[in-house]
């Protein structure tokens, strides 16, 4: 694991007081942090904190009241260009096949016929989908269904990857094939990770760097190791759930 942010010189996607209301309650409020190529970002916080808002702003499916996201060195192609989300919902076509998903999306990327197959092609290979190439989504397990959404978020192959509760639903072996995946995303293909999550052995495992994110706001960004030595009290954590508790509190939400 990193014991340092990336240097500036690797930072693929920064955002810069990003802001996002609805109505009186400030969603996501003057949010700025750095992610780096290669880098795991784990994003932490209660429900209802602004990490999803968040991430569909950095995915350009909500446009923010204030602030700016930049996506080096791409500061002239859209955010759905450079950008994968694999959203919580698994959004699949029940009725289409998995090879036939990938196809379809890669053509509203605007690939080519040609590489949307290649493409394809090669995503089931990588996510142990090729013998269900021809199934249909709707007869897919869970585990399987989730892999299938994450080979969507990468058609068009793309820098930076948003993760919202990728493990949601996962048995123990999935979740650990997940992880490897995960990996091998960001520190063998250099891919910039944000990824969101409840699950702290997930965050522990899989993060460079830990943001815990409550009411919208960012409250601290660091290495899992820095945040347990630094966290506030009187005595540094054990874990890094004592690190959420101590910054979000303990008391059950409305």
């Amino acid at each position: 694991m990193a014991d340092a942010p990336p240097p500036p010189a690797e930072i693929v996607l920064a955002v810069d007081g990003l802001r996002k209301s609805w109505g009186e309650l400030r969603a996501v409020d003057d949010v700025t942090f750095t992610v780096g190529r290669g880098e795991v970002l784990a994003l932490l916080g209660p429900n209802g904190a602004g990490k999803t808002t968040l991430m569909r702003l950095i995915c350009g499916l909500l446009r923010p009241d204030a602030g700016r996201i930049t996506l080096a060195p791409w500061p002239d192609r859209s955010l759905p260009q450079v950008v994968g989300y694999c959203p919580q919902p698994l959004i699949l076509w029940p009725d289409l096949t998995c090879a036939e998903q990938l196809v379809f999306v890669g053509r509203m990327h605007g690939l080519s016929g040609a590489r949307c197959h290649a493409r394809a092609d090669a995503l089931l290979a990588r996510f142990a989908l090729t013998d269900r190439a021809h199934t249909l989504a709707g007869q897919l397990s869970g585990g399987l269904q989730r892999r299938l959404s994450l080979a969507l978020a990468l058609v068009h192959d793309p820098p930076v990857l948003i993760l919202d509760e990728p493990e949601a639903g996962l048995d123990p072996q999935s979740r650990l094939q997940l992880r490897d995946i995960v990996r091998t995303l960001a520190h063998t293909d250099g891919k910039a990770l944000l990824l969101s999550t409840h699950d702290m052995a997930e965050a522990e495992l899989l993060a460079d760097r830990v943001a815990i994110m409550d009411r919208g706001r960012l409250l601290t960004i660091d290495t899992p190791e820095r945040l347990r030595a630094d966290a506030p009290g009187d005595e540094a954590a054990r874990h890094l759930e004592d690190v959420f508790m101590a910054w979000t509190g303990r008391g059950l939400r409305a």
